[in-house]
C-alpha cells in the first residue's frame, strides 16, 4: 500500500513546487517506507511513497510509459492482475512483474474502460504530457482514499491523506459549515465532502479529468446496480461460497507474509476458516482486547483461534490510550471521526505490522449480508409502532427512570432498551435513511441551534430490486457508512502502523451478488446473515453462529468521566465562536457523568470536532 501526490501550480516556482512536495511526501512517510520517488512533467509533480508488497526489487513509482508521455502514481492492489496481464501482451512490453504497470499499460491502451476489467483496490493519478491532463480515480467502494484541491484555472493538489494534502495547500481553507452538520449528525462528512470548503475527495467509483485553464469534470466509472437473482436460495448459497472462497484466495496473493485480523466474530472468523480449511494455508491472527470485559472480545477470538489451528497474536487496550487516539485523528484522518475504534483498529495494526505486512479482514461482512443490529432495531421498530401511544410512553418511561448501563449493549437488555428508544427518537418519516445518525432532532437543534438545517445531499442511493426500507439501509450503508466510516478507519489506522489491509467481502462479484438477492434471505425476524450461514454453516462452529453480535465497540462512556470530560469542556468553553452551543454540551456532559444516561459516543463526536477546530489553522 502507497501515499500518492500530485501538484500542477501554473505560478508556483520551481524550487517552492518541490518543497512542497517533499513535505507532503515526508507527511504520508508512513504509508509507504520502503521507497519513495518525485517525478515531474512540466508543471506537473507527481509523488510517491511506497510499501512493497509485489515485485519487491520493481515497479518503482511515479512510473512512466516507454515514451515519457503518461507518468502513474498509484495506491493499492489489483488481484487479478496476472490475467490482465496476459490479455495486454501483445500489445505492451512489459518490463515489471507488479500491477503497477498493468494498471499503467491498460490505461495507456484502453482508456478508463479498462477499469471495469479490473479487481482490486486504487487510488490513483495519471498525468498525459502531451494533453495536459490529469486522471485521478478511485475504486469501487472507496477503499483507497484520494483527496483534491481545486483553485482557479492554474492548480490541481492532490493527496492520499488530508494532513499532507495541507503541505501542497498553503492557505486559504475555511470550515465547511454544512460538512460539520454532516460530522455532528452521522460522524463523518459525506462522501465526495470534508470539513474544509476547498477540498473535495473523488467519490468511490468515479474518475475526475482536469487540464489546466478547465474545470474538473468528476463522472462514475461503476455504480451498484443489483439485478433480480433468477435461481434459488440454495443456488444462491452455492454461488455465495464459490465467490467468496475466490475473493480471499485472490487476496492472498502477495510476494510477503499475509495474515489476517480475528475478533471471533462471524465475519473475520470466516475469512480465516476459508484461509486455514479451504486454501489450507498457515496463517497468523491479530486481536485486541479491553480492561472492561464488556468490550472484550479476546476469549471468542482465542476459542476460534484454537479451533482453525493459527499463530495467535493479541494485545489489550487500557483507558491510557486516549491521548493517542486524538493523535491519529489529526496526524492520519485530518478531519473529525467520531468513531472511538478507531484506537483499537491501530493498535491491533500496530500487532500485526510486526509480524506481517499485510493482513485480511472481514469489512464489508455487515453491510452486504445484512449484519448490522439498527436492521434489527428497524424491525423491531415496526411492531413497537404498531402499539397504542399510551403503552409506548409507558414503556419509555419506565426505561427511562432507570440509569442507562454503561456496558457493551451485547452484554445488557437495559442497554439494548436505552439504544432502541435512541432509535425511536431519530425516527422521522421526512427524512430517508442517510447513515447511523448520533443526535435526535432535540439534542442537534440544542448543540448546534446555528447548523439546524444545514447538510450536504447524500449521494444518490439505487432502487432496490424490491420495495423494502431495511434493504434501503443496507444499500445507504454500503455508499455512506462503509466508505465514509469503516474505511477511513482501518485504512488511516493500519497505515499509520505500514500494514496493508484486504477485504474480500468488497469483491465486485460478491457486492452485485450480495445486492441482487431478495432481502428475506439475508434477514428473517430478528436474525440476519442467513445467507452466509446457509453457504458456509458447517465451516465455523456453531457458537459462532449464536453469539449476539457485538462489533467493534469502546469503552468511551468511561473516557468522558474522568478527564477527558473536562478537556472537552474546555474545549466547548474556549471556543464562543464555534457552531457548538458550550451549554447545551455542559449539560449532556453532565447527564454522562451522573450515569444517568449514556452518552460517551455523542461526547466523542463533538470532542473530536471541537479538538479538529483547535488545531485546525
Amino acid at each position: 500500500m502507497c501515499g500518492i501526490a500530485f501538484l500542477y501550480d501554473s505560478e508556483l516556482a520551481d524550487g517552492d513546487a518541490r518543497r512542497r512536495l517533499d513535505a507532503c511526501m515526508a507527511a504520508m512517510w508512513h504509508r509507504g517506507p520502503d521507497a519513495g520517488g518525485l517525478s515531474r512533467s512540466g508543471a506537473a509533480w507527481l509523488g510517491h511513497r511506497r510499501l512493497s508488497i509485489i515485485d519487491l526489487g520493481g515497479s518503482r513509482q511515479p512510473m512512466q510509459d516507454p515514451d515519457s508521455r503518461f507518468t502513474l502514481s498509484y495506491n493499492g492492489e489489483i488481484y487479478n492482475y496476472r490475467e490482465v496481464r496476459q490479455s495486454l501482451a501483445q500489445r505492451w512490453t512489459f518490463r515489471t512483474d507488479g500491477d503497477t504497470e498493468v494498471l499503467l499499460a491498460g490505461l495507456v491502451v484502453e482508456g478508463i474502460d479498462f477499469l471495469s476489467r479490473l479487481e482490486g483496490m486504487w487510488a490513483f493519478c495519471l498525468w498525459d504530457a502531451e494533453q495536459r491532463r490529469a486522471l485521478l480515480c478511485r475504486d469501487r467502494m472507496g477503499k483507497k482514499p484520494l483527496f483534491y484541491h481545486c483553485r482557479g484555472p492554474g492548480l490541481l493538489a492532490a493527496a492520499s491523506e488530508l494532513p499532507a494534502l495541507r503541505e501542497l495547500v498553503a492557505s486559504g481553507l475555511t470550515e465547511d459549515l454544512d460538512s460539520t452538520a454532516d460530522i455532528l449528525r452521522y460522524g463523518h462528512p459525506l462522501p465526495g465532502h470534508t470539513a474544509w470548503q476547498q477540498i473535495k475527495e473523488v467519490l468511490p467509483g468515479h474518475y475526475l479529468t482536469w487540464r489546466p485553464g478547465e474545470a474538473a469534470v468528476e463522472q462514475p466509472w461503476w455504480r451498484l446496480e443489483p439485478f433480480r437473482y433468477g435461481g434459488t436460495e440454495r443456488d444462491a448459497a452455492r454461488e455465495l461460497e464459490t465467490t467468496l472462497i475466490e475473493a480471499v484466495r485472490r487476496r492472498m496473493v502477495a510476494d510477503v507474509e499475509v495474515g489476517a485480523f480475528l475478533s471471533g466474530g462471524v465475519d473475520s472468523s470466516l475469512i480465516c476458516a476459508i484461509i486455514r480449511r479451504h486454501l489450507e494455508l498457515p496463517l497468523k491472527t491479530f486481536t485486541i482486547g479491553f480492561d472492561d470485559l464488556s468490550f472484550d472480545e479476546r476469549e471468542y477470538s482465542r476459542r476460534i483461534a484454537h479451533a482453525l489451528d493459527t499463530r495467535h497474536f493479541e494485545q489489550c487496550l487500557s483507558l491510557g490510550n486516549a491521548p493517542e487516539l486524538e493523535r491519529l485523528l489529526h496526524a492520519h484522518v485530518g478531519q473529525p471521526l467520531a468513531d472511538p475504534s478507531l484506537l483499537p483498529t491501530a493498535l491491533v495494526s500496530s500487532v500485526a505490522a510486526e509480524q506481517v505486512k499485510v493482513a485480511l479482514s472481514g469489512d464489508g461482512g455487515d453491510e452486504l449480508f445484512c449484519g448490522y443490529q439498527r436492521y434489527q432495531a428497524r424491525t423491531v421498530l415496526r411492531w413497537y409502532s404498531r402499539l397504542p401511544s399510551g403503552l409506548r410512553r409507558l414503556a419509555e418511561a419506565a426505561v427511562r427512570a432507570l440509569p442507562e448501563p454503561t456496558a457493551h449493549h451485547s452484554r445488557s437488555l437495559l442497554k439494548k432498551a436505552h439504544l432502541f428508544l435512541d432509535v425511536v427518537g431519530r425516527e422521522r418519516p421526512d427524512r430517508p435513511y442517510v447513515a447511523p445518525e448520533l443526535l435526535d432532532p432535540a439534542q442537534f437543534e440544542a448543540l448546534a441551534p446555528a447548523l439546524a438545517g444545514r447538510g450536504h445531499l447524500p449521494p444518490g442511493i439505487p432502487a432496490e430490486t424490491e420495495p423494502d426500507d431495511i434493504a434501503r439501509m443496507m444499500a445507504a450503508d454500503a455508499l455512506v457508512y462503509l466508505p465514509q466510516d469503516i474505511l477511513v478507519k482501518v485504512d488511516r489506522a493500519s497505515m499509520a502502523h505500514s500494514l496493508e489491509t484486504r477485504a474480500p467481502f468488497l469483491d465486485s462479484r460478491l457486492i452485485t451478488l450480495a445486492f441482487s438477492l431478495p432481502r428475506h434471505w439475508h434477514r428473517r425476524g430478528l436474525a440476519g446473515k442467513r445467507m452466509l450461514r446457509s453457504a458456509f454453516g458447517e465451516l465455523l462452529p456453531p457458537w459462532i453462529w449464536q453469539r449476539r453480535k457485538q462489533g467493534f465497540g469502546v469503552p468511551v462512556h468511561a473516557w468522558f468521566r474522568g478527564p477527558l470530560g473536562d478537556r472537552l469542556q474546555d474545549l466547548a468553553e474556549s471556543d464562543p465562536d464555534g457552531p457548538v452551543d458550550a451549554r447545551a454540551l455542559v449539560r449532556l456532559l453532565d447527564e454522562h457523568r451522573s450515569q444517568r444516561q449514556d452518552h460517551g459516543l455523542r461526547l466523542w463526536a463533538l470532542y473530536a470536532y471541537l479538538s479538529w477546530r483547535g488545531q485546525r489553522i
